[in-house]
Parts: structure tokens; C-alpha cells; sequence
């Protein structure tokens, strides 16, 4: 198509190549929005679900926990299962940028900004 243009033609192509990526990008990212992960504490007692966003969707907490004496157990609980479904949430969405890194062509450890 530019053949004979030199540098201009290969421009051309790192041009197409970027708005390829970048539409890929917005599709992950949609699609990011929609998987869900779920992280417990208290083997399996609670229970908080999250996007691999980062957004909190659910939490299940388990009856059986609920004890005014034990408040502050509970408590901890609670942001312990929620602290592992972020945390899976983040190395989900890494293994879902790294697939797509891949595919097209990039270095497998690239960071994406996001």
C-alpha cells in the first residue's frame, strides 16, 4: 500500500498496530468489568466476590460467626476476604493482560498501565 515510502510506510503500520492494541485494550478492560473472583478467610466462614476490577460485588458472611464477643474476629475476617479477592482480582487481570500481550507480539512481562 505505501510501498516505496520508506520509514512513512513502516509508521503507517506501527499506527494500525497501536489502534489494533488499543481496541484490544478497551475489549480486555470491558471484559475485566464482568470477571468475577471470590476470596475467603476463615476457611470458607466469609466470603467477598469482587470484579477483576477491583470492585466489591458480594460478600457472604457465614451465621455462624456472629457472636458479640467475637466483633473484632469477625471484623478481621471480613477484611481478609476481601483483601484476597482484590488479590486475585489484580492476578487475574495480570494473566489476562499477559494473554493478551502475547497474542500480540509483546514481551510477556510487559506492564501495562493499568
Amino acid at each position: 500500500m505505501l510501498k516505496g515510502l520508506g520509514q512513512l510506510g513502516d509508521m503507517a503500520k506501527l499506527m494500525k498496530q497501536a489502534q489494533e492494541v488499543q481496541g484490544k485494550m478497551a475489549e480486555m478492560q470491558e471484559q475485566l468489568a464482568t470477571m468475577t473472583v471470590t476470596g475467603e478467610s476463615g476457611a470458607g466462614l466469609v466470603k467477598a466476590t469482587s470484579t477483576c476490577k477491583g470492585e466489591l460485588t458480594a460478600l457472604d458472611i457465614d451465621p455462624s460467626i456472629f457472636n458479640e464477643d467475637d466483633k473484632e474476629v469477625v471484623e478481621d475476617l471480613i477484611l481478609a476476604a476481601i483483601k484476597d479477592a482484590q488479590a486475585k482480582a489484580q492476578e487475574r487481570s495480570q494473566e489476562e493482560m499477559s494473554k493478551l500481550t502475547e497474542g500480540l507480539g509483546l514481551p510477556a512481562d510487559m506492564k501495562m498501565p493499568f
